[in-house]
């Protein structure tokens, strides 16, 4: 029997022919029967002006997930730091760790602060390393999105309408001790003013805090540094998650953990047979481009809408990293696959998102990847 950990990522996706309603009751539905089969937390990602993801508001769906379950920690995966001030963040978790005591997990990530930095990598992107294999698990050559970013309108308008006109967010590390000086109640101001997020309360309703990363770069190391849990995103940026947590083992120093503590996450679909899984599977590639052509998701298509696409040679290469870094199969198939992830990384628990079409596929994924690691 396995004793890693495996939580749940979800995005509330949108599929094709749905709607945001339906998506949100979905979410809800999905929480309480992970939280059957065992799972250990469920974490909610911030995403904005994307039509096929649901997902805009995390902290009023944690609420809304912690109200509808018992026992399953609830949390961000993660909160764009850049999008909020750190009395924010601070007095919403708070008031959500005083409503679900010991369930809430703060979960912190850049995102929303990269607007200059990706200018920066723009101008001077880093060399790209060529896919290799480690150990049985495949580490595709990265995607470099910043160019993307720094030219897209559409970047610049979520920028805009995210943040107050003329305002500028903090560097990450200076938000990530407001955040926890304002929970611990240590906060001072330079004049020595005393702050305190409300509703205030001990270590039962105090939220638990995570840094979320995609690199080996600033989230890495403030996590380490500040000895914090580090949750690694092999579904975003599977090229980079080594460096990640490398970088995290190297910064750690004990903190609010006595120990270095790693999530990494991927992607996953889980059916009774490989061949049906693929089937399930197929339409991520297109929302995957969606993404990377339009930065927003797109209702996730059917499969009949994957098997009519016709794909250009650039198309395929442009979503090559995530297609072949996902974990499409059977329960054996996939938990042979998660545990080279864990072995790799040296992952204490794993973080798996899944996206079908069906709703009842997606709930059956993760009922039977809980059964056959259980198993493992």
């Amino acid at each position: 029997m396995s004793t890693t950990p495996l939580s749940v990522l979800d995005l509330a996706p949108i599929p094709a022919g749905g709607t945001a309603a339906g998506a949100l009751r979905d979410t809800l539905d999905l929480a309480r029967r992970a939280e059957t089969a065992g799972y250990h937390r469920y974490w909610l990602a911030e995403h904005h002006l994307a039509p096929g993801v649901a997902s805009a508001a995390p902290q009023v769906l944690i609420a809304a997930v912690a109200a509808a379950t018992s026992r399953i920690r609830v949390g961000s995966g993660a909160v764009q730091t850049g999008h909020w001030t750190a009395l924010a963040v601070a007095e919403q978790f708070a008031t959500l760790g005083a409503l679900h005591p010991g369930r809430i997990d703060l979960g912190l990530g850049r995102s929303g602060q990269r607007r200059a930095e990706a200018a920066e990598r723009a101008a001077a992107p880093p060399p790209r390393r060529p896919a290799r294999v480690v150990d049985g698990l495949l580490l595709p050559s990265a995607f470099e999105f910043a160019s993307r970013l720094a030219a897209s309108p559409r970047f610049a308008l979520m920028t805009a309408l995210l943040q107050q006109p003329g305002a500028e967010s903090p560097g990450f590390a200076a938000q990530v001790d407001d955040i926890t000086a304002l929970l611990d109640g240590t906060y001072r101001s330079p004049d020595g003013e005393v702050a305190r997020a409300l509703p205030d309360g001990d270590e039962t309703t105090r939220p638990e805090l995570w840094i979320l990363g995609s690199s080996g770069g600033e989230s890495a190391r403030v996590a380490g540094e500040r000895g914090l849990p580090f949750a690694a995103n092999y579904h975003v940026s599977p090229a980079n998650v080594l460096d990640a947590v490398d970088a995290y083992r190297a910064a750690f120093r004990p903190g609010a953990l006595a120990e270095p503590y790693v999530v990494v996450s991927a992607d996953v679909v889980v059916a009774d047979t490989d061949e049906e899984a693929r089937r399930l599977a197929s339409p991520y590639g297109l929302w995957v481009r969606s993404i990377r052509t339009h930065l927003a998701a797109i209702p996730f298509p059917t499969p009949q809408d994957a098997a009519a696409h016709v794909w250009s040679d650039e198309d395929r290469a442009l979503v090559a990293d995530r297609v072949d870094t996902q974990f499409a199969g059977s329960p054996e198939t996939v938990v042979e696959r998660l545990e080279t992830l864990r072995r790799v990384t040296g992952a204490d628990e794993l973080l798996v998102t899944t996206i079908t079409h069906e709703h009842e596929a997606r709930v059956r994924s993760y009922d039977l990847l809980a059964k056959a690691w259980s198993a493992a």
